[in-house]
């Protein structure tokens, strides 16, 4: 590929958030009964792109939810999660994106989606998006 491909290679996923797919997230059967049980899953290592610079973006992704008949399944987060590398997404969108796949994958009573990058020129970003079952 040369350096043209490459440049319209990158604009391409800085500007496209359809390389991510909700297909890969598994739910799996649980059946909370008390409905006093939460799930709490944090990611540490979550990285996608700026879709300004190209550049690596950094950061903690943490779900916390109470689920009704179904948790996900954590190795199909997983891959879910790594198709954000190479997609250029602002930091409020990916958060609400991952909200909106979860909450129709596994269905849960309450979500939390909560997401902290590493500081970009001194400023350090958390994104909260919640989820209440009507």
């Amino acid at each position: 590929m040369n350096s043209q491909g490459i440049q319209e290679y990158l604009k391409k996923i800085r500007e496209n958030s359809d390389f991510i797919s909700s297909d890969v997230l598994e739910p799996i059967h649980y059946d909370n009964k008390n409905k006093n049980t939460w799930v709490e899953i944090e990611n540490p290592e979550f990285t996608s792109l700026c879709p300004r610079t190209g550049l690596p973006d950094y950061g903690t992704i943490t779900i916390k939810y109470l689920p009704d008949k179904y948790v996900v399944e954590l190795k199909s987060l997983k891959l879910y999660f790594l198709q954000f590398r190479n997609t250029g997404i602002f930091y409020e969108n990916l958060n609400q994106l991952i909200l909106d796949h979860l909450t129709k994958v596994i269905q849960p009573i309450e979500m939390i989606i909560q997401s902290e990058f590493t500081p970009r020129g001194g400023i350090t970003t958390r994104v909260t998006s919640t989820f209440k079952k009507k």
